[in-house]
């Protein structure tokens, strides 16, 4: 008697059938990359647990904007390393501080590159938290109000320097229609946000914060940052955001936290942003240069996940590479 069975196979025989039935496909308008700008001169300083990323001085900084747009690559996230810092964070807001000279200085050079700016306090604070601290009875506190001032100052003044886009990532309740009300305030309701609506206290963040130099000096991020094994928590903290006029909505990290990225994605109709984060990426480098992996298959069979997990925009530090990879260059 002849067995009856379906024969998938049959669209996967060759390369080009296989081709012309994908379902999901990666390409460098899903790139943000991230850069990392200090204060200084002739400064181009590979980040130890990074490799491949650099710190940039301003004069310096040109080589890497000049190979992302030569790429194709629409837009960058900027992030400060500020040469001075103190308990509120004022060099964040100080519209001479090193993101908004650099946000100035991208945008002279290249006006059509879409530049999001990281909307935080951390690597301003002498404490390396992400709002301002008090100190009680009960220990330090982080004010979640008093934060929302600064926090609104900061976006207002990257709006100010020209930011396209505002990437608030301090996770403050209520961070979305304060910075919201103080833009439209200032003029500038035309900005968008990007928020860090879903962002956990995550083990996979330890490189970038020797790269932003924003460790916390005491304690931890885990009375305002998610707790790993929560998910219906994401739900309440993006309809939060969506609610307050976020357009759009970020998970971070990525890797281990797809499922969010889908919950998200059947829900809102905004665009979904995830964040390859830092030790993501070292990962992948510490064992390509060990010879261990093929680096450009598992970087972009990892894109391609985080695509069809629901993701329009991808914040990667593979963005160079992958664009190379994609263009065959």
């Amino acid at each position: 008697m002849a067995i009856t069975f379906d024969r998938h196979r049959r669209l996967r025989g060759t390369a080009g059938l296989r081709n012309l039935i994908r379902e999901t496909s990666i390409g460098v308008n899903d790139f943000i990359a991230p850069i990392f700008i200090t204060e200084g001169s002739g400064i181009k300083e590979e980040i130890t647990s990074m490799p491949g990323v650099y710190h940039w001085s301003l004069d310096t900084v040109d080589q890497e904007l000049a190979d992302i747009v030569g790429l194709g690559i629409q837009s960058v996230l900027v992030f400060g390393v500020p040469d001075r810092k103190d308990p509120r964070g004022t060099s964040a807001y100080d519209d001479n501080g090193i993101v908004q000279k650099a946000i100035r200085q991208i945008k002279a050079t290249y006006p059509e590159l879409v530049v999001v700016a990281d909307t935080c306090l951390c690597a301003y604070t002498d404490h390396g938290h992400c709002g301002v601290v008090h100190t009680t009875e009960c220990g330090a506190v982080i004010d979640n109000d008093e934060s929302l001032a600064l926090l609104t100052q900061t976006a207002v003044s990257q709006a100010r320097a020209g930011a396209d886009i505002i990437a608030p990532s301090n996770m403050m309740d209520g961070f979305v229609a304060a910075i919201r009300q103080g833009l439209d305030e200032a003029g500038f309701s035309n900005t968008p946000i990007m928020s860090y609506s879903v962002k956990y206290s995550s083990a996979y963040y330890g490189p970038f914060r020797e790269a932003a130099h924003s460790s916390p000096q005491f304690g931890d991020r885990k009375t305002y940052q998610m707790d790993p094994g929560n998910a219906r928590e994401a739900l309440r903290e993006a309809q939060s955001d969506a609610d307050e006029g976020a357009d759009f909505l970020m998970v971070k990290p990525g890797l281990a936290y797809l499922d969010v990225v889908r919950m998200l994605r059947d829900r809102y109709s905004v665009p979904i942003v995830i964040y390859n984060v830092s030790a993501e990426y070292s990962m992948v480098k510490a064992a390509a240069m060990q010879g261990w992996i093929d680096e450009k298959a598992i970087v972009l069979e990892t894109l391609t996940g985080m695509k069809r997990a629901g993701a329009d925009l991808i914040i990667t530090y593979h963005a160079k590479d992958a664009a190379r990879w994609l263009q065959g260059i």
